[in-house]
């Protein structure tokens, strides 16, 4: 027999598991497969294993685990998330290209044979639009889908890298919604930092986006990561009139200071958001408890999270500077796992939880056991666990192992898109 590689699909979006199928291998003997993709920025990201062929000569990393390679058990999509960097970025990764396709070559060597077949992500379905928003104060990117609307809509928020998410717009567009990427900070027009961001600005940026395109049943969902994860349950507890549903990925209970995002000039306990030109007191403002010290002097890598422990041990300035959830009147999902380096999100999750139920609110949660703070969409590397802060630069982890990570990013997505069918049709 003639070793042969299949994959189906070959060409999909990005949240589409593929079957990947050796066949005509020498029942028992060793099959190599190596995933070779392009990257942001023209990155190349790499991962390999080996596998027995069964007694009909054929692998399914689906069906099969690895004896041996950059990781364990069964995944159809290990090849995938199990990657690493290969060569690093040749141009900026940010952008209109983060939106790029993943084009992934995979080799398939046994017997002295080799066999190959390409696969491509999409994260932008054919004829999604992407237009650049600079106006009326607004700063940001429409992804709009291909199908005649009206779409629902959705608001994507950074996290404290700041700019626009473009990736998830594009696929929210795909899947049929109109996304609006919101810069706050590090965005044209818009400051390098993220202290003293307005909430007003959000709230404005939601009447745009209402005036500016034809949403079906006015609805607007808001989605945010870490800061982005605080802020969307601040702006709903604020305006909860403009929102209509709330996805919190790895969010906090209470407002935070500037952290590694701000401006160095004022250190990283100055104030983030402001309300009628006033500062939103935060965590640190007259903590009694909190000192940075177990994260400045701990082990490396550095884990943020030890700091803002001892400042969540003054249950004082914990309430002081709490998120008001129970104002929130929009249906919540909260998505986080158990072992985020970045900050206590499984025990913030709790006390958003015990206070919206309390309220007799809305609020689901999706929690993964050993996943960290970076929770994605599917089918990505997962293997960056320690990296530089792209603000301050620091270098610290994340948390979460790359498998408990992968498998967060796939079910939390999922989660989401059900999620957002599930409270459409309530509300109908």
């Amino acid at each position: 027999m003639t070793l042969t590689i299949s994959i189906t699909p070959e060409i999909e979006l990005i949240d589409v598991p593929r079957q990947i199928r050796v066949s005509g291998a020498r029942p028992g003997s060793e099959v190599t497969i190596v995933a070779r993709s392009s990257g942001p920025g023209g990155s190349v990201w790499q991962a390999e294993a080996t596998f027995a062929a069964d007694a009909d000569g054929t692998v399914d990393p689906g069906r099969d685990a690895p004896v041996r390679g950059d990781y364990a058990g069964v995944s159809a999509m290990g090849l995938i998330w199990s990657q690493h960097e290969a060569e690093p970025a040749t141009r900026a990764k940010g952008g209109a290209a983060s939106v790029e396709d993943v084009v992934t070559e995979i080799t398939v060597r046994a017997g002295g044979e080799e066999a190959r077949a390409g696969m491509t992500q999409i994260l932008a379905a054919k004829g999604v639009t992407r237009r650049e928003i600079l106006e009326d104060g607004v700063s940001g990117v429409l992804y709009m889908p291909a199908t005649d609307g009206p779409h629902p809509g959705v608001v994507i928020l950074n996290g404290s890298g700041g700019g626009m998410n473009e990736p998830r717009a594009a696929l929210y567009a795909s899947r049929g919604y109109a996304a609006l990427a919101l810069g706050y900070f590090r965005a044209p027009g818009l400051s390098d930092w993220i202290n003293d961001v307005p909430l007003e600005y959000f709230r404005d940026a939601f009447a745009w986006f209402r005036r500016s395109v034809v949403l079906k049943d006015d609805f607007v969902a808001i989605t945010g990561q870490s800061r982005g994860g605080e802020l969307v349950l601040l702006i709903a507890a604020t305006y909860p009139e403009a929102v209509s549903a709330v996805m919190a990925y790895v969010p906090a209970s209470c407002v935070h200071s500037a952290q590694s995002a701000g401006d160095p000039a004022r250190g990283r306990l100055a104030a983030t958001w402001t309300l009628d030109g006033r500062p939103l007191p935060h965590l640190w403002d007259g903590n009694r408890t909190g000192t940075y010290a177990p994260y400045d002097n701990g082990p490396e890598p550095k884990r943020h999270e030890y700091a803002l422990l001892t400042a969540m041990a003054d249950q004082a300035a914990v309430e002081r500077a709490r998120i008001p959830v129970e104002k929130i009147t929009a249906p919540v999902l909260l998505i986080n796992g158990t072992d985020d380096g970045w900050w206590p999100t499984d025990y913030h999750c709790d006390i958003i939880v015990e206070r919206m139920r309390g309220a007799g609110r809305h609020v689901e949660r999706l929690r993964f056991e050993d996943a960290g703070h970076s929770i994605l969409f599917p089918y990505v590397p997962t293997t960056v666990i320690t990296a530089a802060h792209p603000v301050s630069g620091i270098v610290s982890t994340s948390g979460g192992t790359p498998a408990a990570n992968a498998r967060a990013n796939a079910e939390s997505w999922a989660g989401v898109l059900d999620f957002l069918n599930r409270v459409q049709k309530k509300d109908a």
